[in-house]
């Protein structure tokens, strides 16, 4: 009987509802951020009335909480296939270096979710810290103690330094070029 209620056609129907208002959450940040979220929006695209979407989702907030611990469970995972701990650690942070940018660049909205400017009274839940040690872990795994850590986090502060100000614009029009002002920054902190 219990797994009736939860695999059964009203509990597929709800996921699927529950897909379809991410997906409507993900265009609306794409096109005018995380600020700009609105369940009431989301349902009149979809047809229903905003009380009718609570059933689905608590408020914004939770929504949030979903779309956050998806993307941040989307990069873990392109992270750690990215890592490569028995090659040497130069190679090892140059291919998660790659593969972050490369994450970041095909999912900016997701990526500036995740990093860029905080939501107006929003805040992130504890699961998310767990899912950004999995993010972490192979950069400071690559770094050699006593003072790895610490390099790690110069490292990783130097990337998401670049790829931010890359994804907001910021060097839009400064004639240079941001690939390979990244790879140089990747091979300074590298060292």
């Amino acid at each position: 009987m219990e797994q009736q209620a939860t695999s059964g056609p009203r509990a597929r129907y709800r996921e699927q509802v529950r897909a379809e208002v991410q997906g409507h959450a993900w265009a609306q940040i794409a096109e005018a951020g995380a600020s700009a979220l609105s369940l009431k929006a989301i349902a009149k695209l979809m047809g229903m009335t905003a009380p009718a979407l609570y059933r689905y989702f608590a408020g914004r907030d939770e929504l949030l909480t979903g779309l956050i611990l998806s993307a941040y469970e989307e990069l873990a995972v392109v992270v750690e296939g990215a890592d490569t701990p028995d090659e040497p650690s130069t190679y090892r942070l140059r291919r998660l270096a790659e593969a972050l940018r490369r994450w970041a660049l095909a999912n900016p909205h997701r990526y500036l979710l995740l990093y860029g400017t905080p939501v107006p009274g929003y805040s992130a839940p504890p699961e998310a810290t767990v899912l950004t040690r999995r993010i972490f872990a192979p950069v400071v795994a690559s770094f050699p103690e006593p003072d790895g850590f610490e390099r790690s986090l110069s490292f990783w502060t130097r990337l998401h330094g670049v790829l931010s100000l890359e994804l907001a614009g910021h060097f839009t029009g400064m004639g240079f070029d941001s690939e390979a002002l990244y790879e140089r920054e990747v091979t300074s902190a590298v060292g």
